[in-house]
This record gives structure tokens, C-alpha cells and sequence, in this order.
């Protein structure tokens, strides 16, 4: 098996802030090439425990291999959206943490294969597992000019969406649209307004992956399905890329450290009130050392949520 290059992001601040208990449970929710769990590993007592998780076959079979030579790790296919069921069927009722490593991985990335990147030509699939759902190709050729549209602006944060719909259509009426270098050519051919520094299809390689992977709607039903399975005392620890995934990321544990809304009227003060999570310090972001050596990193935000022992 081939050890592809990859960079954990803010390896050391996630685990230092995901470890409480070095003989709890942890799910490492999004295990790409097991950076973030041999860390977590070399912190557990032996008692401790391990779980990945992974979409990725290519991941899978990494994580595969870690559990032969770690007997506190692991591991299962399946989304983190998936937790509270994959944990049941292990017949395990709570765990002390979950780290969320969010996005697209740096071997994703760079395997021409997988579709994800503009900068390298290949087959446009994008699927994080390729054994089910349709491919960014299928899509693309499927779905209406309205569709591509309203992905683009909503998941992409793109200006030009309009541009861009209309000139993939177009150009599939001539074309099948098969490669990510056909497509990044068409969606950079109708963007007006190249950035310095940002390929002109970055938003909308953005946009088609989270839309083909259900990203979004996994990161919500994550971050529930997280929260549901801690104990008192655990944490959730995410790194997100991107803007649309840590406005996600912050709602959501802004809205568990708030709590319930109460009906109006109801005399009850602040005090009277008991917060079952808390935020464990402010979002921490990569300092300038680790952006030189990884610039991936550059746009990584890390919340931490901890259920409170009441």
C-alpha cells in the first residue's frame, strides 16, 4: 500500500483538545490516512479506545492496516452522519470524544483518479465512496440549468452562477462533459473576474463535491449524531474548511451552549438555568509555520464543544 503524503491539519491543538480521558472511548469521524488517530493513539492508556471512520475505501484500507498493529483502534466504512447507529451496533452507549476533520483530503486531492481537482486532468467522479451515488459527470450532465445554478451560489458562494450554468450547458449539448479539466476550462471561460491567487473554478469544484457527497446535510446530521453520543465530560472537536461548513459548525454549538428556547413569559433567570455543553476556549485557527509547510491549511477553523458534567 502506497503512504500518499498528507498533512495533518492542526494535528496537535485538535488532540490536545479532543483527550480528556486517556482510557475513554474516541471516534476519529473523518479518518483519511489515520493522521489525527495515531496521534490520538500514542495518548490512550491501554484501556482506551479508538474508532475511525471513513467513506473512502482507499481510506478504509489504511485504517485496515493500523488496526493490525494498534489493539486499541478500530475502525468501519460509513459517514459520521451514521454515528449513533455504527456505535449501537458495537454496543457502545457513549463516548468521551469526536474529532471532525472536515472536507476533502490532501490523497483525494492529488489522485488524479478520484475527480475532485481542477489542477489535475481525470475521469469527473468526486464521489468521497465511489460504490454508491451518482458521479460529478452524471450530474453534471443531469441536472438542469437551475440546478447547476442555484449549487453553484449556495454551496460554492459564487458570484457568477449564472455565467457558469449557462456555459456548462451549452457546452454539454456539444460535448459530454467526462474530465475535470473539461469542466474547469468551461466554468474558468465564464468567470469574468479571475482572482489573483484562486483558480477561477475553485468555487465551483467546491460547490459539484459538496453537492455529490451531501456534505452539508452529513455535517449537520454529524454534529447531532456527535453530541447525542457523548458523556458528560467529552468533547467535539471539528475543523472546518470552508465558510459554509463553520457557520454550520459555530450555529450549532452556539445553539447547544444557549440551550432550548423557553416559552415568553416564563419568569426564569439566567441562573435558574442549567447549560448541558459549554465552548471550551475561542476557534483556533493554524499560525503562520504551519500554513508555510501546509498551505492547505490556511483556511482551517477548529471549534471545540464539551457536554458538561452536571
Amino acid at each position: 500500500m502506497s503512504q500518499e503524503l498528507h498533512k495533518t491539519v492542526l494535528l496537535d491543538a485538535a488532540v490536545e483538545a479532543l483527550i480528556t480521558a486517556p482510557s475513554g472511548i474516541y471516534i476519529d469521524g473523518t479518518f483519511g490516512r489515520g493522521g489525527h488517530s495515531r496521534q490520538i493513539l500514542s495518548l490512550l492508556s491501554d484501556t482506551g479506545h479508538l474508532l475511525g471512520l471513513d467513506k473512502d475505501a482507499e481510506a478504509i484500507a489504511f485504517a485496515e492496516s493500523l488496526s493490525s498493529e494498534n489493539k486499541c483502534f478500530s475502525y468501519a466504512q460509513g459517514s459520521f452522519a451514521d454515528l449513533v447507529s455504527i456505535l449501537k451496533t458495537r454496543q457502545i452507549s457513549g463516548v468521551n470524544g469526536v474529532l471532525l476533520d472536515l472536507g476533502v483530503s490532501s490523497p483525494q486531492l492529488d489522485d488524479a483518479t478520484r475527480g475532485f481537482s481542477f489542477m489535475n486532468d481525470g475521469p469527473l467522479d468526486m464521489r468521497m465512496d465511489v460504490s454508491r451515488g451518482m458521479s460529478a459527470a452524471d450530474w453534471v450532465a443531469s441536472a438542469s440549468e437551475a440546478e447547476i445554478a442555484d449549487t453553484l451560489k449556495v454551496y460554492g458562494e459564487e458570484k457568477f452562477f449564472r455565467r457558469m450554468a449557462r456555459a456548462v450547458v451549452e457546452a454539454r449539448k456539444k460535448q459530454a462533459i467526462l474530465t475535470t479539466r473539461q469542466l474547469a476550462t468551461i466554468v474558468a471561460e465564464a468567470n469574468p473576474a479571475w482572482e489573483k491567487g484562486k483558480h477561477p473554478a475553485t468555487r465551483a469544484f467546491q460547490a459539484i463535491r459538496i453537492k455529490i457527497n451531501n456534505e452539508l446535510e452529513d455535517l449537520e446530521l454529524g454534529l447531532e449524531a456527535a453530541v447525542d453520543s457523548l458523556l458528560p465530560g467529552g468533547r467535539l472537536v471539528v475543523i472546518s474548511f470552508h465558510s459554509l461548513e463553520d457557520r454550520i459548525v459555530k450555529r450549532f454549538m452556539r445553539g447547544k451552549v444557549k440551550g432550548p428556547e423557553l416559552p415568553r413569559g416564563i419568569p426564569v433567570q439566567e441562573r435558574d438555568l442549567v447549560r448541558e455543553y459549554a465552548l471550551v476556549g475561542k476557534a483556533v485557527k493554524p499560525n503562520e509555520a504551519e500554513v508555510e509547510q501546509n498551505v492547505r491549511a490556511r483556511s482551517a477553523v477548529m471549534r471545540v464543544l464539551e457536554k458538561v458534567q452536571l
